[in-house]
Parts: C-alpha cells; structure tokens; sequence
C-alpha cells in the first residue's frame, strides 16, 4: 500500500474515475453512432473546413466533419470546466500559448503518425486491432526511454 502512496501522491481513484468515464463515452459513441472516436481523424476532419486539397475534401472526412468538430469542442469544454473548476490547482509556468501551439503541433504529429496514444490505446486496443498494439507498443517504449534519457540529464 505504501507503493501506491509513493507512485500516486494525490491518490489514485480520480485516474480510475477518468478511466472509466473516458471507457464509457468511446463505448456510447461506438454503440449509438458506430463512430470510432479517435481525435487524430478528427484532426484532418475539421482542416476539411479550411483547406480545399484533395487530401482532406476525401468522402470520409467532410461526410464526418460535422459531429468532429462538436467532438473536439467537447474536448475543449470539458478542458476549460477541469480549469474553472476546484480542480484549478494544476500548475504550470508553461504559458497558455506554448500549450495551445503544442496541442497542434501534437495533432499533426498524430495523424501523420496514422492515430495518437489514446486513440490507439482505447478505441484501437478495445477492437483487437494488432497495428494498434504495435503503435501503443512503440509510444509507450519511446515515451520510457526519453524520460529516462531526459532525467539522466538532469532534465526533471
């Protein structure tokens, strides 16, 4: 029990809570709509809006462009209520642009990268698919070796 008290200072039941909460709302959306709700797509869905290229004008992507965008506008809804809320008291020195241009900059890294963490690791590996295995794989490696990388070099 002391482990868990080492590894999880602020407890452990909000990331269970979070887990869940984010299990549930992938299932509800697959079992109503038959949508898989990976943001990456998302992502090049709403450039449809934006962009004329061929690459996103694709069937796929104007034909689901609609309940993307109220999707990621629900992502950003439920960020701001998380900050307005008493949980405020997540700190960071990062200023808010940093993190908004960082947010992009990891979108399109996720969809050139064929999906992100969280997609493949929730909706991929919930659906057996073994690429996504593959890729949660291949995340989780490099996100461990460059922590350890970056801490060896007295980086945190």
């Amino acid at each position: 029990m002391h482990e868990i008290a080492r590894l999880f200072p602020t407890g452990w039941v909000h990331f269970l809570g979070g887990g869940i909460a984010i299990g549930v709302g992938v299932s509800l959306l697959f079992a109503l709509t038959g949508f898989i709700g990976g943001i990456s797509t998302t992502y090049t869905a709403i450039w449809s809006f934006f962009s004329s290229r061929p690459h996103f004008q694709q069937e796929r992507f104007v034909a689901t462009r609609h309940w993307r965008l109220a999707y990621a506008l629900g992502l950003i809804g439920g960020a701001a209520v998380f900050a307005l809320s008493r949980h405020a008291g997540f700190v960071t020195a990062v200023p808010r642009w940093q993190l908004f241009t960082g947010g992009v900059i990891g979108g399109f890294g996720a969809r050139m990268g064929g999906g992100c963490t969280s997609g493949h690791g929730i909706c991929g590996l919930g659906s057996l698919q073994w690429p996504s295995l593959l890729a949660v794989i291949t995340f989780l490696s490099t996100a461990i070796v460059t922590a350890h990388v970056v801490r060896a070099l007295g980086g945190f």
